[in-house]
């Protein structure tokens, strides 16, 4: 593979949430106040016709799932943003910014249930109309790291209390 490699991916489904703007949708999917509901959002994402549905099979059991999906939405990238939270510009690699050189996002969302090939979701951040390109179980034991430090991010939970971040942004 060369620097200069390229890839081409298709989705294999479109996520259908309440936020269709990124001012409505919070910053994760865990942090819910100042949403309009104060709930975890609901969505679905309804796979294509092109997917056997057996590669559903076996999902319905995980509580979670990870969504790999394309920021749609998003326009260019700096090598440096501001985070929500405040504080100084950081490296957009150490942030969870939609701008980003690739862009490309994560996402840890509950699964509530597997009908065919819809899947119901339960807690995510995503906007209406996002194309996902993968999706993986969340497997506890190999994915949860809870002692593990997370920089500056740290350093801003000290400061403001842990798990701390704004709810979505106002119109101006």
């Amino acid at each position: 593979m060369t620097q200069n490699s390229h890839f081409t991916y298709r989705p294999i489904g479109i996520l259908r949430s309440p936020y269709s703007r990124r001012i409505d949708a919070p910053h994760q999917s865990t942090v819910v106040e100042g949403t309009e509901t104060g709930g975890l959002a609901l969505a679905t994402l309804e796979l294509q016709e092109w997917l056997d549905e057996k590669v559903v099979q076996d999902l319905n059991g995980f509580d979670r799932l990870w969504l790999i999906f394309a920021f749609h939405l998003s326009e260019g990238w700096k090598s440096s943003v501001k985070p929500p939270r405040g504080g100084p510009k950081r490296g957009v690699l150490a942030t969870r910014s939609p701008h980003r050189p690739n862009s490309i996002g994560l996402s840890a969302v509950g699964l509530e249930r597997v009908d065919g090939r819809t899947l119901y979701l339960r807690g995510v951040d995503l906007l209406d109309g996002t194309p996902v390109l993968d999706i993986k179980p969340y497997v506890p034991y190999a994915d949860a790291f809870p002692d593990s430090r997370a920089g500056w991010i740290d350093e801003l939970d000290a400061q403001l209390g842990r798990r701390s971040a704004p709810g979505p942004r106002k119109p101006r």
